[in-house]
């Protein structure tokens, strides 16, 4: 399809920071451009890198999954994007152990000898975790955003999403500076699942947005690791190890599963 295509769908991208239906009904009508509003628009595309779902090089394994994101937005390696052959999510609890903490840093430096490449979402806790123990072993790391591509956050991770940038890869389907919203999360992480061929899951209550991953990853037929938790009825990851999840303890559990 022509430049002009794929300008439409970065303008209503961005005039509808993101949201698919309403970008979809927008495209459906024939809504008429703002040329004032296309021109400061395009001021803000042209400073990343962006994916539109007509670009060749748009990633096949997001078509798959229900509405697509129309727009990708990319800061980083975008390379990484098609190196997945070895790709795992790892994803966890935002209110973390000690425990939790140390496993996430021991089982990704293992990951990471082996040629891993770790997706998460850049969250408070374990994914924060998994995306700095990738970096710090010299990794390859994708990060999620269930916000803006310039909207770092929590801000807590500013200095992790600056290092992503560097050494690793940002995505996000929402333009610019669009702020967070509950939902926005949900959404990322079928992004996060459609990446991965496998989940790693490090302390999690059974209902929580790391269970929603676990979903669109066996929906996808994604094999699902955990690390197990003391006896609690609020342990996601026993639940799951009951209901056939494998047990990890260390990064090795996952390698040799992994060739087999």
């Amino acid at each position: 399809m022509s430049k002009k295509a794929r300008d439409v769908l970065l303008y209503f991208a961005s005039k509808y920071e993101g949201n698919y239906h309403a970008i979809i009904n927008a495209l459906r009508s024939k809504e008429p451009f703002d040329d004032s509003l296309f021109n400061k628009y395009k001021e803000e595309w042209e400073k990343v890198d962006t994916l539109t779902i007509i670009d060749e090089d748009y990633p096949a394994l997001f078509k798959t999954i229900n509405n697509p994101p129309i727009v990708l937005y990319l800061k980083g390696n975008r390379d990484l994007l098609f190196n997945l052959d070895k790709a795992i999510a790892v994803i966890g609890a935002r209110e973390y152990s000690d425990y939790g903490k140390n496993m996430t840093y021991d089982i990704v430096e293992g990951l990471v000898k082996e040629k891993f490449t770790i997706v998460s979402g850049l969250a408070r806790g374990i994914d924060g975790f998994s995306h700095d123990a990738c970096l710090k072993a010299g990794g390859n790391t994708i990060a999620v955003l269930g916000s803006g591509i310039n909207y770092p956050y929590p801000k807590a991770n500013k200095k992790l999403y600056d290092e992503i940038v560097k050494h690793g890869l940002l995505i996000s389907e929402y333009p610019h500076n669009t702020k967070p919203e509950p939902d926005y999360f949900k959404f990322r992480n079928r992004l996060v699942a459609a990446l991965t061929k496998a989940v790693l899951i490090i302390e999690a209550k059974y209902k929580s947005g790391t269970i929603i991953t676990v979903g669109y990853a066996l929906e996808k037929g994604s094999d699902v690791f955990c690390v197990p938790e003391r006896a609690g009825k609020n342990s996601g990851c026993n639940r799951l190890i009951k209901d056939g999840a494998y047990l990890v303890e260390s990064a090795n559990d996952i390698i040799k599963l992994w060739s087999n």
